[in-house]
């Protein structure tokens, strides 16, 4: 088959030993996004099989009927909100996903940009290459307010550290999330309101879908302290759009670390957030992590292997096999 492997920006797939277990196919690697989708279509004309690296290419309607040539989708992840999956039943296109990545990497990115932003690191690094010595105070995080907003699988790891580091840990989401914070010992907000004013450092971690979209309010920012630190390596859309640019604008609250953003990836610095000094920027390296990677992409080889003996895996659209 003619196998095309989108958006795999750092190269990494060529140096996986899945990679290896595709001789025998024709395989292009992109290390860019196109997002237009008359141009994405053109890029993939002859491929039989295609597979995406998380959600950084959109597969709408518009890219699927151009590409008579098509037959499987691989989503590296569960995640495929960004595929119009009727329109791929409709073509025949088989759609396989799955292989969730652990929550550790994202977890540890959270804390490092916590800890980047409390201590002033990116400035303090690039001062010291300029010859200067301290030029900030930092601050400390024990017995400062940790609001934790969605206990699961990334949030109570999050939890958990700052527990570690003697924070007061107080929690926010759905009643099955703060039930199971409390259950894990921690304290759950007393409201919504509270949780936004009480907290030093803010971590969100709330999955992206219609419930959840832009579910973090201008309202709920403006409540935060002049002196809190807002984190998101969830998702930008949960926040409301424009919302947390203003907000620091406003100096409520006064800081942010944040991984993702509204349209990635953002090339050229053109994003307000990178033009803020109260803001820590990283370009969606949550999940970016060695063993991460050899996960999604050895099951993705899974799938075009399964598919290629005629026994495809893990089909979101499973009644797209009954028409075969």
């Amino acid at each position: 088959m003619k196998i095309a492997v989108l958006d795999d920006y750092q190269d990494a797939f060529r140096n996986q030993q899945s990679h290896a277990r595709l001789t025998g196919h024709e395989v292009i690697v992109y290390n860019d996004t196109e997002k237009d989708p008359a141009k994405l279509a053109a890029r993939l004309k002859d491929a039989e099989a295609v597979i995406l690296t998380q959600q950084r290419s959109r597969f709408p309607r518009a890219v699927i009927e151009r590409l008579p040539a098509l037959r499987l989708i691989c989503q590296t992840g569960r995640n495929a909100g960004h595929i119009d999956l009727a329109a791929c039943t409709e073509r025949g296109i088989v759609v396989s996903a799955g292989g969730a990545g652990k929550p550790n990497p994202t977890a540890e990115l959270t804390w490092a940009l916590i800890l980047a932003a409390l201590r002033h690191l990116p400035y303090e690094v690039e001062r010291l290459k300029q010859g200067y010595w301290q030029s900030t105070v930092g601050t400390g995080l024990q017995d400062r307010t940790l609001g934790v907003y969605a206990f699961g699988r990334i949030g109570s790891i999050v939890a958990e550290v700052g527990r570690a580091f003697g924070m007061r840990v107080v929690c926010w989401g759905r009643e099955s999330s703060t039930a199971r914070a409390h259950t894990a010992g921690f304290e759950v907000a007393t409201g919504r309101q509270a949780f936004f004013e009480q907290a030093d450092v803010l971590s969100l971690h709330i999955p992206l879908n219609q419930e959840t979209r832009g579910i973090v309010t201008a309202g709920d920012l403006a409540r935060m302290k002049s002196s809190a630190l807002l984190v998101n390596t969830s998702r930008a859309h949960i926040i409301a759009e424009g919302a947390l640019v203003e907000a620091l604008r406003r100096g409520h609250p006064g800081f942010a670390a944040v991984d993702v953003f509204e349209d990635e990836p953002v090339l050229g610095a053109n994003h307000p957030l990178l033009k803020m000094d109260n803001a820590i920027c990283t370009p969606h390296l949550g999940y970016v992590e060695k063993r991460t990677y050899e996960t999604f992409y050895a099951v993705a080889v899974d799938h075009v292997l399964a598919f290629a003996a005629g026994k495809p895996i893990n089909v979101l659209n499973r009644e797209v096999l009954a028409a075969k």
